[in-house]
């Protein structure tokens, strides 16, 4: 039962709609006290009673927006219930302690929020006594460990809220956290979510670094004057960089870790709009924040009874994360921020514009921060990004070589065979051809836009013996991926394209796939995709000998974010000991897109400089002994 499914998401009444009719079919699931609430049966590494409050607290992401803006909503009663009786511990629903690294703290964000934006519905009806034991349970934070990343923004947010309401709060611990959080500033509007050498770049940065510090920046405004105004000059920044992660119908790009949170991804535009930072046109804000939101409603991410469910484009547990748990899901409801404006504000006066210009360059951007490049392939109907990779103790969500929004990606399943190692978007290595393995760490990244299109390096060490060295370019709608392999121990390799829908595999009439040395290609309703050795002569036979086979092999169901059943085309290949030169290009397209399968880029040898070329005959990669892990050994392999 899909919640949204009668609803247009169009006016400000719409929305306000939406949140109430998320959080209802929630209510079913609350504790007889109204302080738990938990609905289903899958657990995070936390207690069940963490679960429980986050279940509480999560809903008001949305609710405390709608309430501010003079929206309804009829079970604020309960609410209240909950927050008293969780915070009483003599109370049988008592959340109990919040001591160093609780997940409970996390939740309480929430209620901050509710004290500084709701609190005709949070507070002000609270006796003398509750409104004590709920700034007592609160203020455990304050002196709490708490993860060095987007967590210490949660003493903010709790702080904040105690401040709004004139209870005793601890803000030289706020101003001391902020400054640590600050700490974590990069450049062009990008934060890492931690300290810079340890933390990567992803979603985290605008549904967490950047929302709570635009919070921050409007509820403080003036009373921190100069904080604020950074928090809102980096946001602009952001918003520029931000855009291109978003296809033109507002889905946004697959990428990194806790994508269970959905339309959250809408929820840094929402952000700018509460802060009033007109980072873009009016117009081009609502349309990124609105278009995200209805696609999402249009997905089956339901259960059966209507309550989001762990999982991404449908339901599958083995995308989430150890912190998932039931209720987690609903920080999508942050999306839901600009509910606290009011009508006449230019936010929701404005008419919905779609995404601006992309640049001439085949609608590449590249981003520095996150080492990747953005490409938004028009003719193949494609949005992709291609990367360096990131470390992450979540592996394969940050180390790929290619992302998609149409195809998404996929994560490991088991321990032997291809199937279950997620290798779409990768080269993934094997001893005996059973235990892949993939990018995982990074010893080296650069990007390099020295010549005439950007390429993107790494360095990775799979075994003590083994050194890759890889590069990656645009070649629109193809990508091209050179590695170099420096092997002491024989390999199995199998180089993943994206992965395809096989939504319709079984009947003769779907599908089809192309299997021989040297390329594979599968076609099926929901797109096409393909890889060619660019090494190869008509056999399929590299020029030192090595013969890369194709196939279509079949990933695990429910492994792929956004189908449940994909193909990846792959070449495979074996190698001895010593130095491998593999030169892939690596295309797909959406079903009314071309994915010009025809017409790869090709690899040769211009004045003794390796240069990679479109079929356009644009340069796509081309290193000489100045650019990072030099190409020029290719020249011995192709032949001058």
């Amino acid at each position: 039962m899909n919640p949204l499914a009668d609803n247009p998401l169009q006016s400000r009444n719409d929305f306000q709609a939406a949140a109430r009719d998320l959080v209802d079919p929630l209510e079913r699931y609350r504790s007889p006290g109204g302080a738990r609430l938990t609905p289903g049966e899958t657990q995070a590494h936390f207690p069940a009673v963490a679960a429980a409050v986050e279940g509480f607290a999560r809903p008001l992401w949305g609710l405390v927006p709608l309430a501010a803006g003079g929206g309804e909503f009829d079970g604020w009663d309960r609410y209240r219930e909950g927050l008293v009786n969780g915070t009483d511990p003599d109370h049988e629903e008592y959340w109990g302690p919040a001591g160093d690294f609780s997940q409970i703290h996390v939740e309480l964000a929430a209620v901050g929020l509710g004290l500084a934006l709701a609190p005709e519905e949070l507070w002000d009806p609270l006796s003398g006594d509750e409104r004590e034991r709920v700034v007592d349970y609160l203020s455990q934070i304050h002196d709490a460990g708490l993860y060095d990343c987007n967590w210490k923004f949660f003493r903010v947010l709790v702080n904040l809220g105690l401040r709004e309401v004139g209870a005793e709060h601890d803000w030289e611990a706020t101003q001391e956290t902020l400054d640590r959080l600050e700490s974590f500033y990069l450049s062009e509007g990008w934060y890492s979510d931690g300290p810079a050498d340890e933390k990567p770049c992803g979603y985290y940065i605008p549904w967490a670094m950047h929302l709570y510090g635009l919070l921050y920046a409007e509820i403080v405004g003036d009373d921190d004057a100069e904080r604020s105004a950074r928090f809102r000059e980096r946001a602009a920044d952001f918003a520029t960089e931000f855009a291109h992660w978003f296809r033109a119908d507002g889905a946004g790009l697959p990428y990194g870790r806790s994508l269970t949170y959905r339309f959250a991804q809408a929820s840094f535009w929402g952000g700018l709009a509460f802060a009033d930072v007109e980072a873009l046109p009016w117009g081009q804000i609502r349309g990124l924040w609105a278009r995200n939101v209805r696609q999402w409603a249009e997905q089956p991410i339901f259960t059966g009874d209507g309550v989001l469910s762990v999982g991404y484009g449908y339901p599958s547990l083995k995308m989430s994360e150890p912190y998932n748990s039931a209720s987690s899901p609903y920080w999508a409801m942050k999306a839901f921020l600009p509910l606290a404006l009011p009508e006449d504000h230019p936010f929701w006066q404005a008419e919905e514009a779609p995404l601006a210009e992309t640049p001439a360059t085949s609608g590449r951007v590249v981003q520095e921060q996150p080492k990747m490049v953005l490409c938004r392939d028009e003719t193949a109907d494609h949005h992709y990004a291609l990367t360096t990779g990131q470390n992450s103790q979540y592996g394969e969500k940050y180390t790929k070589s290619a992302y998609s929004t149409e195809f998404g990606f996929s994560v490991r399943s088991r321990a032997t065979g291809l199937a279950g190692a997620g290798h779409d978007g990768a080269l993934a290595l094997s001893e005996a051809g059973e235990h892949y393995r993939i990018r995982l760490e990074i010893d080296d990244a650069v990007v390099d836009q020295t010549g005439e299109g950007p390429v993107l390096y790494s360095r990775w060490t799979p075994w003590d013996d083994v050194t890759v060295d890889t590069w990656v370019a645009p070649a629109s709608p193809w990508h091209v991926r050179v590695h170099r392999i420096e092997t002491g121990r024989p390999l199995h390799s199998g180089e993943g394209g994206f992965a395809i829908s096989r939504a319709g595999d079984g009947d003769p009439d779907v599908g089809e796939r192309i299997e021989r040395a040297g390329e594979a290609v599968v076609r099926y309703p929901e797109g096409t995709g393909g890889v060619v050795d660019l090494f190869a002569d008509e056999r399929g036979v590299g020029a030192d000998g090595t013969v890369r086979g194709g196939a279509a092999v079949d990933q695990d169901p429910n492994t792929n974010l956004v189908a449940p059943q994909t193909v990846v085309p792959t070449l495979l290949g074996e190698h001895d000991p010593g130095t491998h030169w593999l030169a892939t290009g690596v295309t797909a397209a959406s079903p009314d897109g071309d994915a010009r399968w025809t017409a790869p880029p090709e690899i040769a040898v211009e004045d003794g400089t390796p240069v990679v070329r479109a079929a356009d005959g644009a340069s796509v990669l081309q290193c000489d002994e100045s650019a990072p892990g030099p190409l020029s050994e290719i020249a011995e392999r192709i032949g001058q």
